[in-house]
């Protein structure tokens, strides 16, 4: 019977690892580099973060998207008694039955016995923008308008570098 020795082994005995020798065309399909395929590099902790990151970003966007969207709907279900045009600023009223209307009268032009919830301008593409973001709102869409204008990508960077930082 061997004794099994309690001595420390040599480091070159630990060091020495067994790998599973490498196939460079698994299943038969040739790898494109079979040396890089088991490696990975230093930056891809750094580039999965990175890619994390712009998902969650994305996932925000997608989110607010959908949180506009249904207020623009559910501004659309508003009672109103004329044709609503675009470019034009509408005001919301709700009477103490609960019902929500709009009126083409602000606060300031009548006084009205129902409770005022905003003054909002529709769009060109139906949406519906609320009164104190339309400078914010109008600067963006110039913004846009200028760089599908210029065709020049780089137009963007110049131009969000010289917006006032108080819109």
């Amino acid at each position: 019977m061997k004794r099994i020795s309690s001595e420390p082994k040599p480091y070159d005995e630990i060091a020495k690892v067994c790998l599973v020798e490498r196939n460079a065309s698994p299943g038969g399909l040739s790898l494109v580099n079979a040396n890089k395929v088991g490696k990975k590099s230093a930056n891809d902790l750094v580039d999965l973060a990175m890619e994390i990151q712009q998902v969650q970003y994305l996932k925000q966007q997608a989110h607010q998207i959908l949180q506009e969207a249904e207020k623009d709907a559910e501004l659309h279900r508003v009672a109103c008694n004329f044709t609503k045009v675009s470019g034009n600023v509408y005001h919301l009223y709700e009477r103490q039955s609960g019902q929500k209307y709009f009126s083409m009268l602000s606060p300031e032009e009548w006084t009205s016995p129902h409770q005022y919830h905003g003054s909002y301008r529709l769009e060109v593409d139906q949406s519906w923008t609320e009164l104190s973001n339309i400078v914010k709102k109008d600067y963006n869409m110039q913004a846009i308008n200028a760089i599908i204008q210029s065709k020049n990508p780089l137009a963007l960077a110049q131009h969000t570098h010289s917006m006032p930082m108080d819109i």
